[in-house]
This record gives C-alpha cells, structure tokens and sequence, in this order.
C-alpha cells in the first residue's frame, strides 16, 4: 500500500522548481513539496525534515548534484531522481549518477522547460511515485556482492550449443540489477533481449557502460541486427523492441508505436512477440519495477512453453512487476537477484 510522501527538489533554476511543484501538487500521495537552490540550501532543510524523495539537478552552484547524491547514498539512502539537461548530453555524468544510487532518470530540455515538463508529468509522476517505494538499501547490497565463479566456469561447456533466447523486463532499480546479472554471465552466453525503462539518448549510454563492465557484449539494439550467443540488446529509449526468429537465429525488430502499458519501450511488446515467434526457445524474465508492464506478456510467453522467472520481493528495489506477474500464474520460478544469472546458464541452452 502506498502512503503520502515528501518530495524536496533541488535545482538552481526558478522556472523548473515552480513547473515541478505545480505538476507535484497535483498528486495527492504528495503530502509536501520542499524546494532548495542548490544542495547547501537542502542540507539545511534537510536537517530539519528529511524527504521522502529526491529530485536532483547536476549542475549547480557551490556544490554539483553528483557529488550531493554521493553524500545522501553515503549518509542515509534515500531514492533520488536524477532531472537536468547534462544527463542528456554527458555519457559518465548520467551513468555515475546510475552507479551512485539514482533510481530513475527525468530529461528537461534547453527551452521551453515548462511546457516539456507538463508534456511529461504522467512520467514524471509515476517515476515519483515509484521512488518512493523504493528501497534503495538494496542498491548497495548488490554493490558490495561476491563474485561468482560458479558461474563463469561454466561458459566453455556452452560452446557449440543450441541457444534459447532470453528476454529480460525491469524498470526502477533495473539499472543496477541488469549490472549484477551480466557482470555474472560468462562470454558464451544465451543471446539476451532487455527492455529497460529508460528515457531516450540514455540506453546507449547504459549500454556502454555495461559493455565496460561484462565479459559479454551489451549494446543498444539496431533494426534488423541479430541477436547472437555473447551479447545482449538494450532497447533504445522511446522505441518498441520486438524479437523475431529465421531459421535458429534470433533478430532484434525496433519500432515506433503509442506507449503500451504507459511505456516505450514496453516489456509487454517485447515479451509478446518472444511469445508468438520464439515460443518454447525462450527464457523470459521479470524484475524489479513498479506497475504491471511485462506481466500479462510473461504469462504469454510461459502458455508458449517458454520457462519463465520472476525477482523475488526480498531482492527488488521495488516489488511491482514481478508481484503482479507471479499473481497470474506467470512464473514457473521465483528467484533472489542473485540467482539469475545462472538460471540463465541453465535454461539458457
């Protein structure tokens, strides 16, 4: 159940904390709405009432937004939403806010902030919404994780193997999840199909970092590429991904549309059609984010015979998708973050 929460925004300009207050006040589960110039100014409100919910500029004066965050996550972990026009443009500054603890990430253009903002308030409010239910403590956990050799001594036992494709959903708390589970996989993996709620110019970023990051290669999908043993497809922000299979393999289709479920990309859409063109050579996963994307389409993809996981509650930032996906029949397991990445191995092939 949700309960009213606190909201301090922190940004040097007038125009967006006035625009974010006005959008915030419309949400009813908004009990209060702080706002802060600059982070020594929240510093001071925040001895005196800490929020619920941050929302987060990156540059400002006197002290830098990234460096703000470091001193939350480190002081007392709170969920912080990343919302400036450098996120757009700055590859390392939107990923270290990632890294740092940022659960979701809002973009606002150059001009006309106030009325982008109002085009995006349905997004904004939901990504507040999501934030605070949030529990960030997990975050560091799956940081401070052992590695998991098991894991990676497996990979030549793969070799010259028939892959099955796996599909992966997730949404807030997802960026450091898909970070756990592709860190694990060893090079000859199952190809992988992601949708990762995220806003656009922001997946090929993530997708570099995580390419940095993993013995397997991540990238943003591309019309038409094949999705191959070894490397995992990220859909691009604001774009559809579906998958469709010629012969054994496997090919990533990138399409325009209307949201679907409130999201573009969608894990509906791209469970969907692992369902109706991959049928049983599939593994679909869900995990931690809020609302019910991706739910209805991993039932799908289990009726096609696909082996299906859901993130267990203990392990998700935010117990949404998977919960509603397991309420109807969707998963033939539930599974700790920790385990994923060698079910993947498993059923993998």
């Amino acid at each position: 159940m949700m309960k009213q929460f606190t909201v301090l925004v922190v940004d040097d300009s007038a125009v967006v904390r006035r625009n974010l207050t006005n959008i915030l006040s419309k949400d009813p589960m908004v009990r209060e709405i702080m706002t802060a110039s600059d982070p020594v100014f929240a510093q001071q409100k925040m001895a005196v009432a800490w929020p619920d919910v941050i929302i987060l500029d990156v540059e400002m004066p006197r002290m830098d937004g990234i460096s703000f965050l470091k001193q939350i996550m480190a002081e007392r972990p709170t969920p912080v939403i990343i919302c400036s026009s450098l996120t757009e443009e700055g590859a390392a500054l939107t990923m270290e806010a990632v890294a740092s603890g940022a659960v979701d990430i809002i973009t606002k253009p150059k001009l006309n902030v106030g009325g982008f903002l109002e085009e995006s308030a349905d997004r904004f409010l939901h990504a507040v919404r999501a934030a605070s239910i949030s529990n960030v403590s997990r975050l560091a956990k799956r940081r401070e994780r052992p590695s998991a050799p098991d894991i990676v001594s497996r990979g030549p036992a793969l070799a010259g193997t028939t892959y099955k494709l796996v599909a992966i959903g997730t949404s807030t708390g997802g960026t450091n999840a898909l970070e756990m589970i592709l860190t694990d996989l060893p090079p000859l993996s199952p190809p992988i199909a992601i949708v990762q709620h995220m806003p656009e110019r922001f997946t090929a970023q993530f997708a570099q970092r995580l390419n940095s990051l993993s013995q397997i290669e991540v990238k943003e999908a591309v019309n038409g590429e094949e999705i191959r043993p070894g490397l995992a497809v990220i859909a691009p922000g604001n774009r559809h991904m579906q998958v469709r299979m010629s012969g054994a393999r496997f090919y990533a289709e990138i399409k325009d549309g209307p949201p679907v479920n409130h999201h573009r990309p969608s894990v509906d859409v791209l469970f969907r059609s692992v369902a109706e063109r991959v049928g049983p050579n599939a593994v679909g996963i869900i995990m931690t984010g809020m609302g019910d994307d991706g739910a209805r389409g991993l039932l799908d993809m289990k009726k096609a015979g696909a082996f299906t996981l859901a993130q267990d509650e203990s392990s998700c930032v935010v117990f949404g998708m998977p919960k509603e996906a397991i309420a109807l029949g969707a998963a033939d397991r539930v599974l700790p973050l920790s385990a994923i990445a060698a079910e993947i191995v498993r059923h993998g092939h």
